[in-house]
């Protein structure tokens, strides 16, 4: 059976719910589909401890924020209902369990197979999410190892994990929070950081630092670390006496230019420092339970958590060339291809002044290209 619609929209998360909320507005007929049971499924799987790491006041999504009594910072329940609340006030009823298999363009049309049912639409709009597909680990010896091994996205919290030693693989926001989840749960945490890291405070005399962030973005990015470089020394400190390499760019030229968000701190810094989480470079390989790392150092851990991040995934189902999936990491005004034969891409855009932020300015700018 095929069904057809005007504009259809792939996934039900923070992207989709704003594009959709959009259409809605302009009275425009779409169809959302979306591959789990429930809107926001990726923040429903992470782990317990999440918060929101920009404030709420630059991460709602259009027409509708954050209640007042929320806080700043809203945790992974919160923000859950938010988008729950949001569906329900601008009536997006996505059609669950319906898993997007194939995508393909024809005379113009574009066509949607899924488990279910197929779908053709002049409009497509692509928001299943930067998170779709977990990086692995290779490393030499990795088969042999006894304990368990599991990936940041399968991590709820870290009661099991009371009095083992775990080694967090990575150090991205994730991974780092992980470190402090775990410690908090009694557990022995390490982290392996493989290259240069930048860290940044959240929040800079009370302000949060995205805030400034989104200042800093307007001028090349360049200048805008050296302009920032002397306060976050001065908050963060010396972080090479911490076993940690500063990476070669600055936080801003890290996010516009690499597409990588540097470490928002929320207390990680601090535990290293009191020796509550070591930090060992890059795994050489493993022997069994022993993990050998550069510098000649080893130590036995009883699980492996993987902070290594996520592929999103677009091109196993979607027909288009390479090049394309490139551009969609820009910003959408920097965009070769924004609205090229009717498809739209929103979310996969790393901005410097967080991502649901842009989600909100992304639906915009394609909304109004598909009314136009």
């Amino acid at each position: 059976m095929n069904i057809d619609t005007k504009t259809l929209i792939i996934g039900a998360g923070p992207a989709g719910l704003a594009c959709a909320a959009r259409l809605s507005k302009a009275n425009e007929d779409y169809i959302i589909l979306e591959r789990s049971s429930t809107i926001g499924s990726s923040w429903r799987n992470h782990y317990d401890r999440l918060h929101l790491h920009t404030n709420k006041n630059s991460s709602h999504l259009p027409f509708k924020k954050f209640g007042k009594e929320i806080p700043k910072y809203p945790s992974r329940k919160q923000v859950i209902q938010y988008f729950e609340d949001y569906a329900k006030t601008y009536n997006i009823n996505p059609l669950f369990n319906t898993e997007v298999k194939k995508v393909t363009k024809s005379k113009n049309i574009w066509k949607i197979e899924t488990n279910n049912k197929q779908y053709t639409a002049k409009h497509l709009i692509v928001c299943s999410g930067n998170a779709a597909v977990p990086r692995k680990l290779e490393k030499e010896g990795l088969s042999s190892f006894k304990g368990e091994i599991i990936h940041s996205a399968a991590y709820k919290n870290g009661k099991q994990f009371k009095d083992k030693h775990v080694l967090v693989v990575g150090f991205g926001n994730s991974a780092c929070e992980i470190a402090i989840c775990l410690t908090e749960h009694g557990a022995h945490a390490d982290l392996s950081v493989r290259s240069g890291v930048n860290v940044v405070p959240r929040d800079l005399a009370r302000i949060p630092i995205l805030s400034l962030s989104n200042l800093m973005a307007k001028i090349p990015y360049k200048i805008a670390d050296i302009l920032t470089k002397p306060v976050i020394a001065f908050k963060v400190g010396n972080i090479a006496t911490l076993g940690l390499k500063k990476a070669p760019y600055g936080p801003i030229e890290q996010i516009v230019k690499y597409k990588k968000v540097p470490l928002l701190d929320i207390g990680t810094m601090d535990l290293i420092k009191k020796g509550k989480i070591k930090v060992f470079g890059d795994i050489t390989s493993i022997h069994n339970n022993t993990i050998h790392f550069e510098n000649n150092k080893s130590k036995d851990y009883d699980a492996i958590l993987l902070g290594t991040g996520y592929n999103n995934g677009l091109s196993n189902y979607i027909d288009l060339p390479e090049e394309r999936f490139n551009d969609i990491t820009q910003p959408i005004k920097d965009r070769t291809y924004f609205g090229m034969d009717n498809i739209y891409f929103c979310g996969y855009y790393v901005a410097p002044s967080g991502m649901i932020r842009e989600m909100t300015i992304e639906s915009g700018k394609i909304v109004e290209r598909i009314i136009d």
